[in-house]
């Protein structure tokens, strides 16, 4: 098989030489489209005026792994997406995508962003006050999409998740309050210390929180205390 785009002058010289070619270095580009559907939940707080000059906040909310699906009441099981259910008022606009059965947020982050975009594009919101956050698969998915785009999120908090430390480096000046049990059985609790360890090494000051008594079910808590959400609201880009 010839391999497109061949270096010709180093092929030339390797003839010259007498030498047999069994790799060429080539280079390719090519412009690629891409279509992405996704459902989501969308909370928009009880006191939003379209007509006002207020700029809200923004969170984006990633589920776990047993909410997957095409049933998107299944998301207001848990989470930001449950608080926003029961209260109204929450002063947030709030932005819960649903991942497709057998898929993952790391396969999804671009139609996530995309729905991201969709929403900033449509409502007042602050592109500075922009807050990330997931429990479990979602928590993955936090530390994932806050390293791929740090500059785009202006606090994360990971719920019992985990991600790769060779990205802590990406994770520096991003605020990050990660939350774990100390008892969880699903995802174990080092998986959470490893990221902050690794942000930690790299230069960055991530706080962890872990409740001693707690399972794999460390977001009730976290989503139910005040303190996440004027943390939350002490940053901005």
């Amino acid at each position: 098989m010839s391999l497109p785009g061949p270096d010709k002058r180093s092929e030339s010289s390797n003839r010259k030489r007498g030498t047999k070619v069994s790799q060429q270095a080539c280079n390719m580009e090519k412009e690629i489209t891409k279509k992405v559907t996704l459902n989501y939940l969308l909370h928009v707080p009880q006191e939003y005026d379209p007509n006002a000059d207020r700029k809200w906040p923004v969170i984006l909310f990633l589920h776990g792994a047993g909410e997957r699906g095409s049933d998107i009441e299944q998301v207001k099981v848990h989470g930001i997406a449950r608080i926003a259910e029961q209260d109204p008022s929450f002063p947030f606009i709030a932005i819960s995508p649903q991942c497709p059965e057998s898929s993952d947020w790391a396969r999804q982050k671009d139609a996530v962003i995309a729905a991201l975009d969709e929403v900033m594009a449509a409502y007042n919101t602050d592109a500075s006050r922009v807050y990330l956050t997931g429990l479990s698969m979602g928590g993955y998915g936090t530390w994932l999409l806050a390293a791929d785009l740090p500059d785009r999120f202006a606090a994360a908090a990971p719920i019992c998740g985990g991600g790769s430390w060779m990205d802590a480096f990406r994770l520096t000046d991003m605020p990050i309050w990660a939350f774990h049990g100390a008892k969880d059985d699903v995802v174990p609790l080092s998986e959470s210390e490893k990221m902050v360890q690794a942000v930690q090494n790299a230069g960055g000051s991530p706080k962890l929180t872990v409740y001693p008594e707690a399972n794999h079910d460390s977001w009730t808590e976290t989503y139910d205390n005040p303190e996440l959400y004027e943390w939350f609201l002490k940053h901005s880009r």
